[in-house]
């Protein structure tokens, strides 16, 4: 194969790596124009590559429980943001913002959180430059 042929080879693959990750890291479903707040109960908190999900029990006022999932970005942006896991425990309560999914479905990109006794929790934060 020439170098010619083998650059042209490489190329597309690199296109079609980087693609394939756009397409991964797509916010197409939230909608980030808006923000849905609630106050609810940690249920868990799934410290996971590539994304995170903090599970949020949260009562209606019949008193009806839902839960709602609450992405955030993984482990290490996470750390860098400051938040571990034990600072989120089940049972934890707290008051949560993020932009909500299109569909209705109760979920959201995470945004901030508030624990009730006042420790604010801002995920993006683990994007800073430092």
């Amino acid at each position: 194969m020439s170098r010619r042929l083998q650059a042209i080879a490489v190329l597309g693959l690199v296109a079609a790596a980087s693609a394939r990750g756009l397409a991964h890291h797509s916010a197409a479903m939230f909608d980030e124009k808006k923000t849905v707040t609630v106050e609810g109960e940690v249920k868990e908190f799934q410290l996971t590559n590539p994304h995170s999900w903090l599970l949020v029990d949260v009562k209606d006022k019949a008193g009806k429980v839902s839960t709602w999932g609450f992405e955030a970005e993984g482990p290490s942006t996470l750390a860098r943001a400051g938040i571990k896991p034990s600072d989120l425990r089940p049972g934890t309560k707290l008051t949560i913002t993020g932009n909500p999914m299109k569909d209705g479905t109760h979920a959201a990109i995470w945004v901030s959180a508030v624990r009730a006794d006042g420790k604010a929790f801002n995920p993006r934060a683990g994007f800073a430059v430092r």
